[in-house]
C-alpha cells in the first residue's frame, strides 16, 4: 500500500487480537512502512449477531451451498468467473470454517481498555486515533489521555442495532473536545450531502465504507474511482445549493435534523408504552 501511495496519507486500522503479539507486530510493520496514523479500533471487542452472514452462509473461506447454486443457475457467467479466476482468499487469514462473527469472537480481545493506549504509544511513533467512540464521556477521557483524534462510529450499525447514531453525537462531542483533538465520523454516509451535513455540525472529516466497496465489487479500481467521483459531485452540488463556496462557511444553520430520529432521554420521558 505504501508503495502504491508513496506521497499520500497512509493509515493503518488496528484490531486488537487475543494474541497481542500479532497485533503489535502489525503495528510495528505499519510504522516501518512509513504509515503516519494508527486507528486503534474499539467498537468490535466481540462480534455482533450478523444475522445476514448466517442467513447467507457467508464464511471464511467462502463455501458453495444449495442457496449459492440456486442463485447462480440463471447466471452462467458466475460459474465462468468461478472456474477461471483464482480462489477468493484473505491476505491475513487462511481458513476458519466459520462466519465473520465467529472469527471475530475467536480472534479479538474483548478486554481492551484505556490503559492499553500507553502500550500502543510506546511502539507507535505517529498519530494515534481511536475509532469506535460512541459517547461524550469516552471522548473527554480520550482527550485527557492525549490521543490525536477520535472517530465517532458504531461500525456501520452491524455490531449493535440500537447503538447511538454518530451524526447525532458530533455537535456535543465537538463542543467538549473539538479544541483538543480532531473529531471525525463514519456510519450512515450514503450520499455526498451526508458528508456536507457532518462537516456542517462540526466533524473534521468523514469516512466512507460501503460506497467505495460497492464500487470495488461492481467495477474494480474504476468502480472505486466512480464512487468517489459521484460523492464529490454530490458534495459540490449540495454546497452550491446551500450557497457556500468553501467548507469553512458550513455551519449548523445549514442542517435540519428530523426530531423523530433524535434519541430521547427515556429517564425523563413520561410516556408509557
Amino acid at each position: 500500500v505504501k508503495a502504491a501511495n508513496p506521497h499520500g496519507r497512509n493509515m493503518f486500522q488496528l484490531y486488537v487480537m487475543r494474541q497481542r503479539e500479532i497485533s503489535y507486530g502489525l503495528v510495528e510493520r505499519a510504522a516501518k512502512a512509513g504509515f503516519d496514523t494508527l486507528f486503534f479500533t474499539v467498537d468490535t471487542p466481540v462480534a455482533g449477531a450478523r444475522l445476514r452472514d448466517k442467513r447467507n452462509g457467508f464464511s471464511i473461506p467462502p463455501q458453495i451451498s444449495l442457496g449459492t447454486v440456486l442463485n447462480a443457475i440463471p447466471r452462467p457467467w458466475w460459474w465462468w468467473d468461478f472456474i477461471t479466476t483464482p480462489t477468493l482468499s484473505f491476505a491475513s487469514l487462511s481458513s476458519t470454517g466459520g462466519t465473520v462473527g465467529e472469527l471475530l469472537n475467536a480472534a479479538m480481545d474483548p478486554s481492551i481498555q484505556f490503559s492499553d493506549l500507553e502500550e500502543i504509544r510506546s511502539i507507535w511513533p505517529g498519530k494515534l486515533v481511536v475509532k469506535g467512540v460512541q459517547n461524550v464521556e469516552d471522548s473527554k477521557k480520550l482527550a485527557d489521555l492525549g490521543v490525536d483524534g477520535i472517530i465517532l462510529s458504531n461500525h456501520g450499525g452491524r455490531q449493535l442495532d440500537r447503538a447511538p447514531v454518530p451524526f447525532h453525537l458530533v455537535p456535543e462531542v465537538v463542543r467538549e473536545v473539538g479544541k483538543d483533538l480532531d473529531v471525525a465520523m463514519d456510519t450512515g454516509i450514503m450520499h455526498g450531502a451526508d458528508i456536507v451535513a457532518a462537516l456542517a455540525v462540526g466533524a473534521k472529516f468523514t469516512f466512507i465504507g460501503r460506497a467505495y466497496l460497492y464500487g470495488l465489487m461492481a467495477g474494480g479500481e474504476a468502480g472505486v474511482a466512480k464512487a468517489i467521483k459521484i460523492l464529490s459531485e454530490q458534495v459540490r452540488r449540495t454546497m452550491q445549493l446551500l450557497q457556500v463556496e468553501t467548507i469553512d462557511e458550513l455551519g449548523p444553520q445549514h442542517v435540519t435534523q428530523l426530531t423523530r430520529l433524535a434519541p430521547r432521554n427515556l429517564a425523563k420521558d413520561t410516556h408509557v408504552l
